[in-house]
């Protein structure tokens, strides 16, 4: 039977530095088979390749700047930071996009940033894993200056809006969907809009240890979400959606693989 693909795993957060194995072997025992391991920052880097060296099955890995880290740019040109990324042979170039929620880094930087990634992947022939908040219309137009070569990519943990959704999917957008789809109150227009996601455009993540699904029966100390309550975001998913949670696993299963390799 097919597993889980856990598609946002910041496991170099501090919350899984003494307890990483167990959280490992908990999504597993929940048919929770493969983790894309996220990059934040350069400094994440040395620890991310630690991690997959442990058991290099287990693990895509994404290799970039997120937009609240994006003053890092500052100190490099594209053919740096290509040289510095590709050190590690990443599975997709990323979390790179724009949030303009805390702006941590100016706009005009993070914009900067999210086009040297594009062209970065472009020139490494790899996938683009991205994060948009609150700049949507400035995420598009970037996406659309840089249409020509664009590699396939995914935004992920989406929460916006039907027509937010419709721009991604047609710019061929993979969609990836946290836990966020479970908080029923709050997100009636997202779980909404989520029924219109093509089935073979979508993935499953955690984001852990972010974003613990607000309707789970039995809540973790501290709120640290991980991995093992994938198969709860999917069956929410997959109720949402009208459809059996084994052809949402499959068919979940089968884009992560394909996107990823």
């Amino acid at each position: 039977m097919a597993g889980f693909i856990d598609i946002a795993c910041n496991f170099t957060h501090p919350s899984f530095a003494h307890n990483l194995e167990r959280v490992l072997l908990d999504a597993e025992t929940v048919d929770v088979k493969k983790f894309v391991l996220l990059c934040a920052s350069l400094k994440d880097l040395e620890s991310i390749q630690s991690i997959k060296a442990k058991d290099p099955s287990k693990f895509f890995i994404t290799a970039g700047i997120h937009p609240h880290h994006a003053n890092e740019i500052l100190d490099l040109n594209d053919l740096t930071l290509t040289d510095v990324l590709q050190g590690i042979q990443p599975d997709a170039i990323g979390e790179t996009g724009l949030d303009y929620f805390r702006n941590i880094s100016p706009p005009e930087i993070q914009r900067e940033s999210f086009a040297m990634h594009i062209d970065i992947a472009k020139d490494l022939k790899k996938p683009l894993y991205l994060h948009q908040r609150d700049a949507h219309d400035d995420f598009v137009k970037i996406l659309k200056n840089h249409s020509r070569g664009l590699p396939r990519f995914v935004v992920h943990c989406f929460t916006g809006t039907q027509k937010q959704l419709d721009a991604y999917l047609d710019l061929g957008a993979y969609i990836g969907l946290t836990g966020w789809i479970c908080d029923e109150k709050r997100n009636q227009d997202l779980r909404a809009s989520i029924k219109t996601i093509p089935l073979d455009r979508l993935m499953l993540e955690t984001d852990c240890p972010y974003l613990l699904p607000k309707n789970l029966p039995n809540k973790p100390k501290k709120n640290i979400n991980e991995p093992q309550f994938l198969p709860h975001i999917a069956n929410e998913v997959s109720q949402l959606m009208n459809i059996s949670i084994e052809k949402l696993r499959e068919a979940t299963l089968k884009n992560t693989e394909f996107f990823f390799n």
